[in-house]
Parts: C-alpha cells; sequence; structure tokens
C-alpha cells in the first residue's frame, strides 16, 4: 500500500439518545459520535416494530392471484 494516502483510523466512542454507548473505529475526526438511534432502541431490533398494511394491498395480491382461504 502506498504510504500517506489513507485516513487515520482510530476508536471512538458512539453514544446513542437513548443511553447506550459503544465502541468502534473510524475514520471521523474526533473522540465520539452523537447518534440519534442504535440497535437498543431501533424497532426492527427490539421487535416493537408495527407492520401497516395500507388499503389493503395484502388482500388485494391474495385476491388477484386466488391465494385466498
Amino acid at each position: 500500500m502506498k504510504e500517506g494516502i489513507h485516513p487515520n483510523y482510530h476508536t471512538v466512542k458512539v453514544i446513542c439518545a437513548c443511553g447506550n454507548t459503544f465502541e468502534t473505529g473510524s475514520t471521523v475526526a474526533g473522540n465520539e459520535i452523537r447518534v440519534e438511534i442504535c440497535s437498543k432502541c431501533h424497532p426492527y431490533f427490539t421487535g416493537k416494530q408495527k407492520l401497516v398494511d395500507t388499503s389493503g394491498r395484502v388482500d388485494k395480491f391474495n385476491k388477484r392471484y386466488n391465494l385466498g382461504k
């Protein structure tokens, strides 16, 4: 590899709005990165995700392809 063309890679502390903290590697200048959402508070990872069926799209699909009851 060529010398002097790569950014400095160092350990930073990531701080989430929910209070969770963890360390990761980054090329971003500074010692900490603040984020609004992380894996501890994201609905997908916590199991609190709600699927919204707008205008009965699943029913329309089932009706179109005769996949009903």
